[in-house]
């Protein structure tokens, strides 16, 4: 009896899901064969392995949040741009906590380079333009944002600040008006060196 309906992009969009509901480490071609009521072997015509499966589901959440930031940003500059791509991608990592764990996934440079990720670089360095950065200090404000955002996220989505009796959203906002500070006040590194 042919499988109807099992494609490489249903699979996948069914494994993202799966990573949203048990995370993303526990996702396999065994887990999402049994969500589909089917035989692993069923699967291996449209994904390799659960590398390949995990690596097309981790392609995928880089492109729904490049798309969700992208959105976001159109049309704004400075303190506005900075906080709707900060928002949309803590408010990507809330709602879908396996993708955003896919979209950390290490791929190889090739696909990197071929991902969602260049337009997450570019887009960061997009809403750099309202502080007038140049190199190399545009640079290290894409991995302080970077980092700022994905460790503010992960600790929250963790459960770190479940005990502590400010909410949030408050420290959240806080962070970003520091942020914004930073980025408008910027130690400049000394050019021709």
């Amino acid at each position: 009896m042919a499988r109807v309906g099992l494609t490489a992009e249903r699979l996948t969009r069914a494994g993202a899901e799966l990573a949203d509901e048990v995370g993303f480490d526990k996702v396999t071609v065994s887990a999402l064969a049994r969500r589909f009521g089917v035989k692993d072997a069923s699967l291996y015509s449209h994904v390799k392995n659960s590398q390949d499966l995990k690596t097309r589901i981790a392609l995928l959440a880089l492109e729904e949040l490049a798309d969700r930031v992208s959105a976001a940003v159109a049309g704004r500059a400075g303190r506005d741009a900075l906080t709707a791509f900060a928002d949309a991608y803590r408010d990507y990592a809330r709602e879908h906590p396996g993708r955003y764990t896919a979209a950390r996934l290490r791929l190889d440079p090739e696909t990197a380079r071929a991902s969602a990720a260049v337009r997450h670089s570019q887009m960061t360095r997009a809403i750099l333009r309202g502080y007038d950065f140049v190199e190399p200090d545009e640079t290290d404000a894409v991995r302080l944002l970077g980092s700022t955002f994905h460790g503010y996220v992960t600790l929250e989505t963790g459960g770190s600040f479940a005990h502590t009796p400010r909410d949030t959203q408050d420290t959240w906002a806080a962070i970003l008006d520091a942020l914004d500070a930073l980025l408008r006040n910027w130690p400049k590194s000394p050019t021709g060196g």
